[in-house]
C-alpha cells in the first residue's frame, strides 16, 4: 500500500509540473503573439479607414488590456482554438495536426536508429575498451558531433543519391491514408524516402548516446553486484543485459526524455534539406510569410510534445526503478 500510495503521489506531482509548464508555455506564446506583428493590418492590410480598424480591434477584444487578453487567449487555448492561419485561412491547430504525421514518423524512424546502434556500440565499447573497434566508435562519435546536421544531410544526399542513385533525395514518396493518418511506414516507396532523413536526423543524438550508454555501462560494471553475479557463475551476456544494463538505463530514459525536443527542433534543418512535409518546414515557411497565429501554436505544439515525452520518461524510469516514486516522495 505505501508503495502504491507513493506512485501515485509520484504521478500526481508530474502531473501537476507538466500543467505548469503548459501554462508557462502558454504564457511565452501570447507574449511572442503580441510582440511579433499586428493582427489588423495582416487581416484588413493598411490601406483601410481607421474607423473600419478600430471597429474590428474592439470586435476582437484587441483593445482589452493585456490581463484580460491572455485570460481570454487561455480560455481560447483550452477549447483548442488558437486562431487562423493567415496563410491557408484555416484554424491553425488543424494546420499543424495535418503536419504532425510526417515529423512524427521521422522522429520516430530517427529514434530506432538511435536505439538500435547506441546500444551494441555503447555496450561493445564498455566492455572491450581497449579493442580497435571501441576506439574506432568513439573516434567516429567524436567526429558525428561535430558535424552540423545540415552537412550530414548534404553528404547523404550526395553519396546516395546524386552519385549512387540508390535512395531518393526529397520529398515524402508514396502514402497511405488510415482515417485521419497519412502515413508513409506502409509503403515501399514512403519507406525508401524515410531513410536518408532519418539517418540524418539520427546524426544528432548517435554519438551523445553511444557515449553515454558505455559510460553508464562502465559505471555499472564496476558495482558489488556485477562482481556478485560473476562470481556465482553468470555468464557474460547475463551480467551485460540482465544486471548491468537494466541499471545503466535509468540515466539513458532521463536523457532520452529531453533529447526528443532535440529531435523535434533540428526536424527543421531535416526537413529544409530534404523538403520533407512536416511540421519543421510548416515553421519556416510561417516565419518566412510572418504567419503569427500559426507561428505561436507550433511552439505550443512542440512545448505540449516536450511535455508528454518528458512525463513518459518519469515513468519508465519508475518502471525501471520504483524506488524513484518513493524518493520523491519523500
Amino acid at each position: 500500500m505505501k508503495a502504491l500510495a507513493a506512485g501515485l503521489t509520484f504521478f500526481a506531482k508530474r502531473l501537476a509540473q507538466a500543467l505548469l509548464v503548459m501554462l508557462a508555455i502558454l504564457g511565452i506564446a501570447f507574449a511572442v503573439r503580441s510582440a511579433l506583428g499586428d493582427p489588423l493590418r495582416e487581416i484588413m492590410g493598411e490601406a483601410v479607414p481607421a474607423s473600419e480598424r478600430a471597429a474590428l480591434k474592439e470586435q476582437l477584444g484587441l483593445d482589452a488590456p493585456w490581463p484580460v487578453q491572455l485570460a481570454r487567449y487561455l480560455g481560447d487555448a483550452a477549447r483548442g482554438d488558437f486562431g487562423t492561419s493567415y496563410i491557408y485561412k484555416r484554424p491553425t491547430l488543424d494546420v499543424i495536426l495535418a503536419k504532425f504525421p510526417p515529423s512524427f514518423e521521422l522522429v520516430f524512424a530517427a529514434s530506432l536508429l538511435v536505439l538500435a546502434l547506441s546500444l551494441p556500440a555503447g555496450i561493445y565499447c564498455a566492455v572491450r575498451p581497449r579493442d580497435w573497434g571501441a576506439k574506432l566508435v568513439l573516434g567516429l562519435s567524436i567526429l558525428g558531433i561535430s558535424i552540423p546536421v545540415f552537412l550530414t544531410g548534404i553528404f547523404l544526399i550526395s553519396i546516395f543519391s546524386v552519385w549512387l542513385g540508390w535512395l531518393p533525395a526529397f520529398g515524402r514518396g508514396e502514402t497511405l491514408r488510415l482515417g485521419a493518418w497519412e502515413t508513409g511506414l506502409l509503403t515501399l516507396d514512403g519507406l525508401w524516402h524515410l531513410i536518408l532523413p532519418a539517418l540524418t536526423l539520427s546524426s544528432i543524438m548517435l554519438p551523445l548516446f553511444i557515449r553515454l550508454v558505455r559510460g553508464a555501462m562502465l559505471d555499472e560494471l564496476g558495482r558489488d553486484y556485477v562482481r556478485t553475479a560473476r562470481a556465482k557463475g553468470a555468464g557474460h551476456l547475463r551480467v551485460w543485459l540482465r544486471h548491468a544494463l537494466r541499471n545503466a538505463l535509468l540515466p539513458l530514459v532521463a536523457v532520452g526524455g529531453l533529447q526528443i525536443g532535440t529531435f523535434l527542433a533540428y526536424t527543421l534543418l531535416t526537413e529544409t534539406v530534404f523538403q520533407w512535409p512536416g511540421m519543421g518546414f510548416l515553421f519556416l515557411e510561417a516565419v518566412t510569410r510572418a504567419d503569427v497565429p500559426l507561428i505561436t501554436t507550433y511552439l505550443v505544439a512542440v512545448g505540449f510534445l516536450f511535455v508528454v515525452t518528458n512525463t513518459i520518461a518519469d515513468i519508465v524510469s519508475l518502471w525501471l526503478d520504483p524506488r524513484i516514486s518513493i524518493e520523491a516522495t519523500r
